[in-house]
């Protein structure tokens, strides 16, 4: 029999034993895209409409590409996070793991194809 207190048993977790510390991951998540959405929005508003030689030419620098795959990455991450706690949520049984295993794998997986098309576009 342990002798904890009903607060030192429960400090910092959630039921689960996580999920304080998703919730954290999701905030800090949530205040970075606050400040690269806008950022990205700026560097990508400046080329919208423009030929294609110039976009490769302007994702060719680093500034612009770097902010592009921040976000995308960031995007993407919070994306799975979230739809994850949605799951967990409002799914029960085998399908909760199935659908969890499935958005990670599609977030993640369109995670790398932006850091692909970057790539592809910048080098």
């Amino acid at each position: 029999m342990a002798y904890l207190t009903d607060r030192k048993r429960v400090s910092g977790l959630g039921a689960s034993g996580t999920g304080t510390e998703h919730h954290w991951h999701q905030t800090l998540l949530s205040v970075a895209l606050l400040i690269m959405v806008p950022l990205f929005l700026f560097t990508f508003g400046t080329v919208l409409g423009a030929p294609y030689e110039e976009i490769v030419a302007y994702y060719s620098r680093p500034w612009p590409a770097l902010i592009a795959l921040a976000t995308l990455v960031v995007g993407w991450i919070h994306f799975a996070k979230g739809v994850q706690v949605l799951i967990e949520d409002y799914v029960q049984g085998t399908a909760r793991k199935v659908a969890i295993v499935a958005t990670t794998c599609l977030s993640y997986g369109a995670a790398l194809a932006s850091v692909y098309a970057l790539a592809r576009l910048a080098l």
